[in-house]
């Protein structure tokens, strides 16, 4: 494990469009830092997004998160309107589907990457093939259930180990882990978020000190991270819940449908 780590955020990236080339574009922007073997690389989702052309026509930004949407988990009205936190098609459950309209053409939003950890591999493979040994995490911000503000995760991973599960090794005092399996592709993407910044313009954050979680491409994505369905103990959302409650009650009452 190493004691000491860097993360710097790179200066000089231009504004992506529909068609770039990201991976020759980050190159660019760090030629006076020079990559190293070993370099996680930290990449906004959004600017994935621009480069891959994930620009969608949508009268409303609540029609595009509709169409985004795979379940609803929660729905709160506010004097702003409705927020709807849901299950969107990457399989991410998050505020508004992933949908962003901030800094886009108008009567168009930018959705997330199709496959973000498909994303990952293609734009690692190609800084491989230009540079030194990288791994490449894709992140995206999210709010949390039950605290305050937001923070950036892995949505996308490649080239980089995301979990490290500490389950059947002993801690200090010699006591075995149960439960214990560190997400290292979010700690690793809010580590890059406190150098990039939300509108500082510079979407590519750089990890120094921490190759030893460089792996293969070959290694899992971010979607490793999303707990798997019968693991959830929040699966249903307030009105399902509400729904399958009165349904039980209705169908176990006497005289109720057989």
């Amino acid at each position: 494990m190493t004691a000491a780590f860097s993360v710097f955020a790179l200066d000089g990236l231009p504004e992506v469009g529909a068609g770039d080339d990201l991976a020759a574009l980050i190159l660019q922007a760090a030629d006076e830092t020079t990559l190293q073997d070993g370099d996680i690389l930290v990449v906004t989702s959004k600017v994935v997004s621009k480069a891959e052309g994930r620009f969608v026509a949508a009268a409303t930004r609540d029609d595009a998160i509709t169409a985004e949407t795979v379940r609803v988990v929660a729905s709160k009205e506010h004097p702003g309107g409705v927020t709807r936190i849901v299950e969107n098609r990457q399989g991410l459950v998050l505020a508004a589907a992933g949908v962003d309209s901030s800094n886009t053409q108008e009567g168009y939003v930018l959705l997330l990457p199709e496959d973000p950890d498909a994303s990952a591999r293609s734009l690692c493979s190609a800084l491989r093939a230009s540079g030194p040994r990288v791994g490449v995490i894709i992140s995206d911000t999210l709010g949390r259930a039950w605290r305050l503000g937001q923070t950036d995760v892995a949505i996308g991973a490649a080239g980089v180990r995301v979990l490290e599960d500490l389950r059947g090794s002993t801690d200090a005092g010699g006591r075995v882990l149960e439960a214990t399996i560190v997400a290292l592709g979010d700690q690793l993407a809010g580590a890059a978020e406190l150098v990039k910044g939300k509108a500082a313009g510079r979407p590519v954050a750089v990890i120094r000190g921490l190759g030893h979680l460089v792996t293969g491409l070959d290694a899992p994505g971010a979607h490793a991270i999303i707990r798997p369905a019968d693991e959830d103990l929040f699966r249903e959302g307030a009105a399902e819940a509400y729904a399958r409650g009165y349904r039980d009650a209705v169908e176990g009452a006497p005289g109720g449908p057989a």
